[in-house]
């Protein structure tokens, strides 16, 4: 599996450990793992950020979570195609919600 976000998928992209890391789709629901899979809209996660409590799939885990969507994103229109093509594969944009 590649990453179009980030070249080392065996470290947590959030805090650098490299312990317990998995595989997270930035991009997931109803078909649209599969979408991150082929586009590389992964990174890897400690269990914390990943699990945790605070962690993107968490209790309280949701700005974590739109931050990683956004970086995805800013990724795909860097490298791989439009805006206009994200929405119609991703079905949002996700960086409306960028903070000013």
């Amino acid at each position: 599996m590649k990453s179009i976000v980030t070249d080392n998928l065996k470290c947590c992209f959030i805090c650098g450990s490299n312990q317990n890391i998995e595989v997270h789709h930035c991009i997931y629901g109803t078909g649209r793992r599969k979408l991150s899979d082929k586009y590389g809209l992964v990174v890897g996660l400690c269990y914390s950020h990943h699990r945790g409590t605070y962690g993107v799939h968490g209790k309280y885990g949701h700005e974590l979570d739109l931050k990683l969507k956004q970086q995805c994103q800013k990724a795909w229109e860097y490298q791989l195609g439009t805006r206009d093509e994200f929405i119609m594969l991703f079905g949002r944009n996700y960086l409306w919600m960028v903070k000013l």
